[in-house]
């Protein structure tokens, strides 16, 4: 067989192999979009029509009364108010990791990278180690049952501080002292120098904040024994063993929860891919 039949096979076979890929990629997809389609679908039926047997993947009678429960019966509306707090103050959380990755990554002082070593240490205890002994601090503090004592110890965290400062220690510091030089504070550095270059990582450690104040669940259940103080999440909870059988009730509530998240995946996946292109190669 001459070379060029040889590479001519090897071509085809390459297509084919590709072509099986791709097939098996996209019965894959199918297969993963499928429940979130079938739930958000769910979400505006009734729930009789969710019961019929063999089910309908689309509405035949087109209903938003599930949302208006949740919101006018199952106080939704306040634990979507809670939720937005939390949220809020991921993102002040967020500033205070990126002013202290700046001092790791531009202020030497004695024992800064001891201190910045430890900071990473904590990175390698599970959060449920650190449950009990934080618990137990808030509640000398009388800060159980209260929104200080949910957000607080969340508000910085050592992985955002890690990433800040890895990004900002490639900041040439002749910039810095050229605008120090220029009569601006530090903080006015900060602001008006730092911060707008590290837009990217800003950008990351946002998307990431948000996602994590909306899915936040274990810790305002543990903190939290009033119901005025739950979250969306704990809410579902809720939600899944009061109304167990009602799965409209639950589509709804679920619906409400993910999609928000779907749509901030979608338009920001390419900064939440950064985000782990970043930790790598920094």
């Amino acid at each position: 067989m001459s070379s060029q039949a040889k590479a001519s096979s090897a071509s085809k076979g390459e297509k084919a192999l590709k072509w099986i890929l791709g097939i098996c990629l996209a019965v894959g997809g199918v297969l993963v979009i499928l429940p979130f389609v079938w739930m958000i679908l769910s979400s505006f039926k009734p729930e009789s029509e969710i019961q019929n047997i063999p089910p309908t993947l689309l509405p035949e009678r087109f209903t938003t009364e599930n949302f208006k429960n949740l919101f006018e019966n199952m106080n939704f509306g306040v634990y979507l108010k809670n939720t937005l707090i939390i949220v809020f103050f991921s993102f002040i959380g967020l500033f205070l990791n990126a002013m202290a990755g700046f001092g790791f990554a531009k202020y030497k002082f004695k024992g800064s990278n001891n201190l910045f070593y430890i900071v990473l240490a904590t990175m390698m205890i599970p959060g449920q180690v650190t449950m009990i002994p934080v618990y137990l601090i808030l509640n000398e503090m009388h800060l159980t049952n209260t929104m200080i004592g949910i957000v607080l110890p969340g508000l910085v965290g050592a992985f955002g501080i890690f990433l800040f400062r890895q990004f900002m220690a490639t900041i040439p510091d002749e910039l810095l002292e050229a605008t120090r030089l220029d009569g601006a504070s530090e903080f006015r550095t900060f602001m008006q120098i730092v911060l707008p270059i590290s837009k990217p990582i800003l950008a990351v450690q946002g998307i990431l904040a948000f996602i994590g104040g909306w899915n936040s669940f274990l810790w305002p259940l543990i903190i939290a024994n009033d119901e005025k103080l739950y979250t969306l999440s704990v809410g579902l909870s809720l939600l899944k063993g009061q109304y167990g059988g009602n799965y409209a009730l639950q589509m709804a509530g679920s619906t409400f929860m993910v999609v928000p998240i779907i749509i901030i995946f979608i338009f920001f996946q390419k900064h939440i891919i950064e985000n782990y292109a970043i930790s790598g190669i920094k």
